[in-house]
């Protein structure tokens, strides 16, 4: 039996599925190796890093006012 016509393009931006499969099953491995690691610790693993605290923008802003006028112009870059 003929495949039924589909008139859109081809996405080449696409993700493949096939793909997404194995870089999920290579993040949950990721974290199932922390978790085994940090096994007798009270606090769960986390995919994602922890966001700043209040301190450390107090930190950097200190470090910003202080600094010359060329550290100040990288820093807007960052």
């Amino acid at each position: 039996m003929a495949e039924k016509f589909n008139p859109a393009a081809h996405d080449k931006h696409a993700a493949d599925p096939g793909e997404a499969a194995i870089v999920d099953q290579e993040m949950h491995a990721r974290l199932e190796t922390g978790l085994i690691d940090s096994f007798p610790a009270s606090d769960p693993v986390s995919a994602a890093q922890p966001s700043s605290s209040k301190s450390d923008h107090q930190h950097q802003r200190a470090e910003r006012e202080g600094s010359s006028l060329w550290e100040k112009v990288k820093a807007v870059f960052r």
